[in-house]
């Protein structure tokens, strides 16, 4: 396992999930099956994952003084997570809204990332020496995209390699993509990103060609049950999903994944070897509810890697 830091940049939002037999419209009220509350929001989920998966993690964000703030502290201390690097704010830590299908596991989901989205370059800038001292950088879009741009070009510059989760999906400025030695986004947010509607393999092959003569290093696109894609000037290659159970719920799958890719990549494996890793991560973590508290065992999933 390495003994350099996997540093995650991202959003810590409280999780209200609903699971529901169907979305009510607008103006009506609809009676769910169940509600769970725990913690959520990208960064955070990547975090924890990574942790879980047998990595030294750093979290940067902000969160406010308030309960919501409290689970996340107390989320890091149960998985062990760097918190040195974590600010307060006075503004309230955020909350994102979860309606889970009770019959298929799928999501749609609301974020407000609260104290979180008032992280800074300027803040960015005071944690350099940990950002240098890590194997792999990760953020997400949860953040200000000046944020988040400003984050990676500081961890290029100190010659740490950068994984952007584009999630949530939408365009990108072009100026940001030579920061990004990997770039992850799923069938949706490849669109969003090229214009291309990923149905098909040579399809995510066409979306990936694009990425990569956008600047981008490597490009992992996620592709739910059907596993990942990953192409970058050598490699074409879909490396296929994990089936580790029954999908019970698919909130935090491609957390779960980045985490487990961002633990691979910074204990040395190559592209193909870390997309498989992730792979199981995210195969376990649909077999069981939630997102933080989904998150496998580094145990888990080195007996799912040896059993298939």
């Amino acid at each position: 396992m390495s003994n350099k830091w996997v540093t995650v940049m991202g959003v810590f939002v409280a999780d209200l999930a609903f699971r529901t037999n169907k979305l009510p419209g607008w103006g009506e009220t609809f009676i769910g099956n169940s509600f769970h509350l725990g913690p959520g929001g990208k960064g955070s989920n990547q975090a924890v994952a990574a942790a879980r998966a047998g990595a030294k993690v750093s979290f940067i964000s902000k969160l406010g003084n308030d309960p919501f703030g409290d689970l996340a502290r107390a989320t890091y201390r149960e998985a062990g997570i760097d918190t040195r690097h974590l600010l307060t704010s006075k503004t309230p830590t955020g909350a994102a809204a979860i309606l889970i299908d009770a019959h298929t596991g799928e999501n749609c989901i609301i974020v407000v990332p609260g104290a979180s989205s008032e992280l800074t370059p300027e803040e960015i800038d005071h944690m350099m020496d940990l950002i240098a001292s890590s194997a792999i950088f990760v953020t997400q879009l949860e953040l200000p995209l000046p944020t988040v741009e400003h984050g990676l070009k500081l961890a290029k510059s100190l010659n740490v390699p950068t994984i952007l989760n584009p999630a949530p999906g939408g365009k990108l400025p072009e100026s940001i993509f030579q920061y990004c030695d990997y770039v992850t986004p799923n069938e949706t947010e490849t669109e969003m990103l090229t214009g291309i509607t990923v149905t098909t393999q040579s399809a995510a092959e066409r979306a990936a060609d694009a990425l990569l003569d956008l600047g981008v290093g490597n490009v992992v696109i996620t592709l739910g049950a059907q596993g990942v894609f990953v192409k970058n000037a050598t490699t074409r290659a879909q490396i296929p999903a994990f089936d580790a159970g029954a999908v019970v719920d698919t909130t935090g799958a491609g957390d779960a994944f980045n985490g487990g890719f961002a633990v691979a990549l910074a204990e040395g494996n190559d592209i193909l070897q870390a997309a498989r890793f992730g792979c199981a991560v995210a195969g376990l973590s649909v077999t069981r509810p939630g997102a933080a508290r989904s998150m496998p065992s580094r145990a888990e999933v080195d007996a799912l890697l040896q059993e298939k």
